[in-house]
């Protein structure tokens, strides 16, 4: 009876993790995700703001003008209040629509990070 209880118990904690780690507003791996594009000489890094920032990590292009693309959906949680500290960025985002903004090129091995106001949820671009 122990043993199947320890099992029950076991696979419960197992799946649970698999969800959470499936389910977690789209955080896939930056090798799997396709939200960088260029149009116009420009990148483009297209992050999901709701419930938290998706991906969290993206990697990029170095040494080349960038546009943070941030969408949102009826977003009414403290993602939509984006800060990015290295650019003194600070904005309250549309509860549904796309903010664009502008991105110096930045160099290989740098990343920039982006916060909520409140410091819940964050997100990062690798350049390299």
């Amino acid at each position: 009876m122990k043993t199947a209880l320890a099992v029950v118990v076991a696979g419960v904690i197992i799946a649970g993790g698999m969800y959470f780690a499936g389910s977690s507003g789209g955080n896939a791996d930056a090798a799997s995700v396709t939200n960088v594009s260029v149009t116009d000489g420009n990148q483009i890094v297209e992050i999901d703001a709701k419930g938290g920032y998706a991906p969290k990590l993206t990697e990029a292009k170095a040494d080349m003008p960038t546009v943070l693309r941030m969408k949102t959906n009826g977003t009414y949680d403290c993602s939509a209040s984006v800060v990015i500290p290295s650019l003194s960025y600070r904005k309250f985002l549309p509860a549904s629509g796309q903010t664009d903004i502008p991105i110096p090129a930045q160099k290989s091995g740098s990343t920039l990070e982006g916060i909520c106001a409140m410091g819940m949820y964050h997100f990062a671009v690798q350049f390299k």
